[in-house]
Formats: C-alpha cells, sequence, structure tokens
C-alpha cells in the first residue's frame, strides 16, 4: 500500500506507474484522492466540533460554580445535541476512511528509477550470465529420465490429488530432501534465522502481504474455517511481525523458511507444464529480509547474489533478468528473476525471484521499527527464493545425466545424499 502522502504529492508518477505496470484504467487514482479529500474535510468538521464541545464544557463548570445552573442546563442540552451530531459525523469518517483504504489496496507499487519500462517478458533485461550453455543433442529431459528410474510417480499422483500433485520417490524425493538443508544451512551460515511456519493464513495475512485483493484466483482456499493456503513461505513470514514495533538494534531481520507451496493456475500448456516445469504443489526455500528504508537496495543485491551462490555452487548455468515494470507484479519495487539452463528442454526456466517491495506490505501490516529519536518508521522488506525445488531438481537431473542414463549428484549434495549417483 502506498502512502496517501504520497500519491496526492505525487500524482502523476502514480498513474505512469500504473499504467507502465500494464493497468489501463487510472482513474482510482483520482477516485482516492477525491475520498481522502472528504475525509480531511471531515475531520477538520469533527475536530472543530469537538473543539466547541470541550469550550462549553469548561462554560458548564464555571456557571454551575456561580450558581447558575439553568443556563448552564441550557448549555448542556445544547452540548449533548453537539455530541450526537458528532457521532453521526464520526461514522461517516469511518466510512470514508473503510473506502479509502480500500482504494488504495487497489494502487500497485511503484518501480524503482533503475526499472525498465516495458509491457511483456520481452522487455526484460539480461542483467547477468553465468556459466556454459551445454547443448548436447544426446541429453534427455527430466520427464524421460524420471520415468526410467520410477522416481517421479504423476499418475499416482494424479490418482489422490490431480493434476500437478506428484510423487517423489526413492532418490528424487531425497534429492529434494537434501537440496532443502543445503539451502537452508547455506542461509543460516549468512546470518538468516530458520523458521516453520503454518501452512494455511488467514485473510488479513494475505492482504498484508498483496496476495488480495490482487492474486485471489490462484490460491487454493479453506472456506469452512476462512484460511488460505499459502502459495509461498512469503506470506505467513513476512507476517510474523505484522503489527508490530520493532527495535532499532532488532533490525534487520533476516528469516530463511522451507514450505510446500501451492498454486491454482497452472497458467500455460504443452513444454511449459510438462514435468516438473509447472506444478500446483511445490516445494520451496524462501528468504525474507526486513530492513531500513535506506539500507534495502544494498539488500536486495545482496538476496541476488545469495541465490545466484546457490546455483553456482551446484554448477547449474544460469542468468539474471532485470524485470520490466510489466513483468514485474503488483507489489514490487524492482525484481529480478533467475532462470536456470535446462540442458534436456534447451531452455531457460525460472528458479527465484529476488524483490524489494519498498514499504509497500509493511504499510499494510503496520510493519515498523523505532529510531534513535523514539520515532516510528516503516521498515522495508525483501523476500527471495532460495530456492523453488522443481526446476533446480529437474535442471540438475537434466545436467548431471549421462550417457549410460545415470545421474550424477552434485558435489556439494554428497555429504546429504551420501554418493555418488542417485
Amino acid at each position: 500500500m502506498l502512502d496517501i502522502n504520497y500519491i496526492r504529492d505525487n500524482k502523476a508518477k502514480v498513474e505512469d506507474a500504473i499504467r507502465n505496470k500494464g493497468e489501463e484504467d487510472v482513474s482510482v487514482v483520482k477516485n482516492v484522492l477525491e475520498v481522502d479529500e472528504s475525509w480531511r474535510e471531515k475531520v477538520q468538521l469533527v475536530d472543530g466540533m469537538r473543539n466547541e464541545s470541550n469550550v462549553k464544557a469548561k462554560e458548564i463548570g464555571k456557571l454551575m460554580g456561580q450558581g447558575k445552573k439553568e443556563e448552564a442546563q441550557a448549555i448542556i442540552q445544547e452540548t449533548s445535541a453537539l455530541k450526537e451530531k458528532v457521532k453521526e459525523h464520526e461514522e461517516a469518517l469511518n466510512k470514508l476512511k473503510g473506502e479509502r483504504d480500500d482504494l488504495l489496496l487497489k494502487i500497485p507499487n511503484v518501480p524503482h528509477s533503475s526499472v525498465p519500462v516495458g509491457a511483456t517478458e520481452d522487455d526484460n533485461e539480461v542483467f547477468k550470465n553465468w556459466g556454459n550453455i551445454n547443448k548436447d543433442e544426446w541429453r534427455k529431459p527430466h520427464w524421460d529420465i524420471v520415468e526410467r528410474h520410477g522416481w517421479v510417480d504423476f499418475e499416482r499422483g494424479v490418482k489422490v490429488s490431480g493434476a500437478g500433485f506428484p510423487f517423489y520417490v526413492g532418490a528424487v524425493a531425497q534429492l529434494q530432501r537434501a537440496l532443502i538443508n543445503y539451502f537452508i544451512n547455506e542461509a543460516a551460515q549468512k546470518g538468516y534465522t530458520e523458521l516453520q511456519a503454518p501452512y494455511l493464513v488467514n485473510e488479513d495475512s494475505a492482504r498484508g502481504t498483496g496476495q488480495i485483493p490482487d492474486k485471489e484466483d490462484m490460491m487454493y482456499v479453506i472456506p469452512r474455517d476462512e484460511l488460505f493456503a499459502i502459495p509461498t513461505a512469503e506470506v505467513p513470514v513476512t507476517n510474523f511481525h505484522r503489527g508490530e514495533i520493532l527495535a532499532e538494534a532488532d533490525i534487520p531481520k533476516k528469516y530463511v523458511c522451507y514450505t510446500p507451496c501451492w498454486r491454482r493456475e497452472a497458467g500455460s500448456y504443452g513444454k511449459d507444464v510438462r514435468g516438473l516445469n509447472r506444478l500446483h504443489q511445490f516445494d520451496k526455500v524462501e528468504l525474507v529480509k526486513m530492513v531500513k528504508p535506506e539500507h534495502s537496495y544494498e539488500e536486495l543485491e545482496n538476496l541476488r547474489k545469495h541465490a545466484e551462490g546457490l546455483l553456482e555452487a551446484l554448477e547449474l548455468p544460469y542468468r539474471t533478468l532485470l524485470m520490466c515494470t510489466g513483468d514485474m507484479g503488483f507489489t514490487q519495487s524492482k525484481k529480478y528473476d533467475l532462470e536456470v539452463w535446462s540442458p534436456g528442454q534447451q531452455r531457460w526456466l525460472e528458479v527465484s525471484s529476488c524483490s524489494n517491495f519498498e514499504s509497500f506490505q509493511a504499510r499494510r501490516m503496520q510493519l515498523r521499527y523505532r529510531n534513535e529519536e523514539k520515532k516510528t518508521e516503516i521498515v522495508h522488506t525483501l523476500n527471495g527464493s532460495g530456492l523453488a525445488l522443481p526446476r533446480v531438481v529437474s535442471a540438475i537431473l537434466e545436467a548431471y545425466q549421462e550417457e549410460d542414463g545415470k545421474v550424477r549428484v552434485p558435489d556439494v549434495l554428497k555429504g546429504f545424499i551420501g554418493r555418488d549417483y542417485l
């Protein structure tokens, strides 16, 4: 959520941000400012009436002290009528505030000045390339590899749950567990505190991180209990300190959390969803930061470098994209995507997004810290995948396969798996 004062002072900039993020209708800015103006006028009116009531209350005291009870009684009746009017105006004031807040929730975050303006993924900029692209023609896609070895059972997953809910069997189940442990250990060594978070969240949590009112259709809902299955650990972890005022000495906060994730919309067809490319349930290790505003872009670069370092340790070629305005999302001010090279499919696959939200999420959650002057300020929040498992698993299977069908274990995972081959 943007600060209403910021919108008031930067109306054209906010409208441009909405257009650059792919929305043609910018009337929400005009509407929210009109409601805010009405709200401020109503505040002045109510404050004036309260002040008048306070003045009359003092006058009543003086009259009573002078024994002028009849005059005092007349003013008491006036103040009673005035209080009723104040009550009516307060109800209108609360209604206006609710309307304003609803409109504010519909306005996307403003992109950072370093973000390229663009409409589609074709307008993203390649920020970094790492590793040599393997184009061996004999390499098979991961779905052929797992079928040959019986490592992933898609059919039984469909039987038990539906499409996009596979079973991992034997060596690939062990590979996933090894990756999760490795990713968490690496984050812990860099100062992240490990959390185990709830997999179900309430509406306030989903609203706090911006999943609603923007991505409701992507989330699985448990209507009887009014809960959402998390689409990412970002939601529970960022909400961990919702409504709190942190001590300045306690920030930055850095958390790492493994969870399964659920997303309803598979998104596309054909090769894009084949095998492990796009699932409804998948595993991910998430990194979340809560920092001072002046440090957030430095922390974004550190977050990106951490995720890149995991792929480099796994010796998986990747590229880092600086996402354009139209391909960035509703809540982010700046975002990098990391894409790993899939030698069996000969294409790039996203395995991480590293994002800075500035104060957008924290303002929704009223997540603040108290500075040296004892004043409260909104923190900046960031998160990144460190990393998402399915496509990392598929990239390992394809990159580490040998012509005889065996799949080697990456060196950094051998201590977790205990052998050289899966």
